[in-house]
């Protein structure tokens, strides 16, 4: 196996000079050396085949003890010297001061077909940056990332990817609920991907330490290797820069409400500096459409980042990092001026999105009246949010509203509730939609494709990546790759699939896992 590797970040940036994995508080560096852990027994279960092919390995090569080694640590490839990240960050809302990578190391840069791509192992081992954790990941938590990773790509979000997925052959004690009840668990390892891990925190760390060299040779790399368009290293390309950050932000968020992805921790370290998702942890899709939802058990109560708040939380987190680089830039008007253009956008961008989602073609006067009117209808019944609008592409619009429900009223999880007030506003609400579509020129037909397009059949729901998790802890991986497959075409029909197009089973609803997730992992 033999790959065009470049180690540009530990090249060009300040290292720790401490080269040992011991916990610590690490100053005026941007990465640390670090080894990691031998596992006792690592077994390859799953490799993404698209992402074996973007990196320039071929499944022979993917079948080989090296690689094996490598995506597990084992083995360390010749002549890279893999490292963690510092970076600091917001949690909840509240400073933490110094984080970073706690159980990631990355091993290496690849350029392939002039696209760069680090390789990151999660759950590889302790680091400078563990705290009081051992480093590791278990079994289920590593399922949902690898299989998440992919399955958001395919759905057109921008995201991190999943190379592989790996058991090390050992066991850690995790409390899952954090409620007094660890337990030990199969321990393992993703390989993970993307351009770049830089986070919103890898800034914030330098800015909290007052240390402005450091902050301006991180962002500098940042511009010259990821945003290369941008020319010179003055306050104007760091405008731009910010900007950018912005605008690839926005678009994630965009992404996560048209397809209901709910991140679950979207503190300032798990924020991308080039807007892909990052660090799946208790994420979840809307299932009942509930803009209150959160699929994280430690924000039950104050629900910070439900789905509904998940672009205020995106604008307060750029904040912070408009803060992070403010040392390179002071010129509050012009950082202000980029602030004030993320809501503006956001809700040109939303408007937009949700005529897709309802196979409007032409905006006119009106438009935002209607969605308003389903965004309030829909929580008149628990109605789940991904057969619902894929059930609505169906419709014809020379029908009555009573015609039009039937088309949807699967996606209702409790049907016998449709009636009185509930049935009267959706009958209000079809009516105005009806009328609309007989504004568009378009045929039924038409607007059918168009909207399957971009209302996915296919998610990722909890409790099918819950069902995956119960078959592995049983020695069986099968599943792994069936909804890996499905996942590759969520806007397919795939008619042999049809049992993963249906709302979460009752069973689900409270299991843990499905419904209620933490960060123990």
């Amino acid at each position: 196996m033999k790959l065009n590797v470049q180690d540009t970040f530990n090249k060009q940036l300040p290292a720790d000079p401490i080269k040992e994995n011991t916990r610590r508080q690490v100053e005026a560096s941007a990465f640390s050396f670090v080894t990691p852990r031998i596992p006792s027994q690592p077994e390859i279960l799953h490799t993404s085949d698209d992402m074996l092919n973007e990196i320039g390995i071929t499944k022979e090569e993917s079948k080989s003890e090296q690689f094996k080694n490598i995506v597990t640590g084992a083995e360390v490839y010749p002549n890279t010297t893999p490292y963690s990240m510092c970076y600091a960050g917001h949690q909840f809302g509240n400073w933490a001061g110094q984080l970073g990578d706690g159980r990631a190391i990355n091993l290496m840069e690849i350029v392939n077909n002039d696209k760069r791509w680090a390789l990151q192992l999660k759950g590889a081992g302790e680091t400078p940056y563990s705290r009081t954790a051992d480093g590791m990941a278990v079994l289920r938590s590593s399922i949902r990332e690898h299989l998440c990773s992919e399955a958001m790509y395919h759905l057109g979000a921008p995201t991190t990817r999943s190379l592989s997925l790996a058991l090390t052959g050992d066991e850690v004690m995790r409390d899952v609920l954090y409620n007094g009840n660890p337990a030990l668990e199969k321990s393992a390892v993703v390989c993970r991907t993307a351009p770049s891990f830089l986070r919103f925190g890898n800034f914030q760390i330098f800015m909290a330490r007052q240390d402005t060299k450091n902050l301006k040779a991180l962002v500098d790399y940042t511009i010259e290797y990821f945003y290369p368009h941008i020319k010179g290293n003055d306050k104007n390309a760091y405008i731009q820069f910010y900007k950018e950050v912005l605008d690839n932000t926005l678009d994630m968020i965009i992404h996560w409400q048209r397809v209901g992805f709910v991140h679950g921790v979207m503190n300032t370290d798990n924020m991308s500096i080039l807007g892909l998702t990052i660090d799946y942890g208790p994420y979840g899709w809307l299932e009942g459409y509930d803009p209150d939802w959160t699929p994280n058990t430690t924000d039950a109560s104050n629900k910070r980042y439900r789905y509904g708040n998940q672009p205020s939380v995106a604008l307060w987190n750029l904040v912070q990092l408009g803060n992070a680089i403010y040392p390179l830039i002071e010129e509050t008007e012009a950082m202000e001026e980029i602030l004030d253009s993320f809501n503006k956008g956001f809700a040109k961008k939303y408007h937009f999105m949700m005529l897709d989602k309802l196979g409007i073609a032409t905006h006119k006067e009106g438009d935002s009246k209607l969605i308003l009117a389903l965004q309030k209808t829909l929580r008149f019944i628990e109605t789940d949010m991904t057969l619902f609008f894929r059930k609505l592409a169906n419709i014809e619009k020379d029908k009555n509203e009573a015609e039009a429900i039937e088309k949807i009223k699967e996606a209702f999880y409790t049907p016998s509730d449709f009636q009185g007030e509930v049935k009267e506003n959706w009958h209000d609400w079809f009516k105005q939609y009806l009328n609309r579509l007989q504004e568009e020129s378009n045929t039924d037909e038409e607007r059918k494709e168009k909207m399957n397009a971009v209302n996915p059949k296919y998610v990722l729901r909890n409790y099918m990546a819950q069902l995956a998790i119960d078959d592995a802890n049983k020695g069986d991986y099968k599943l792994i790759d069936e909804l890996y497959q499905l996942l590759k075409k969520p806007y397919d029909e795939q008619p042999e699939n049809e049992k993963w197009f249906a709302k979460r089973p009752d069973w689900a609803r409270n299991k843990v896992g499905c419904s209620m997730l933490s960060c123990s992992s």
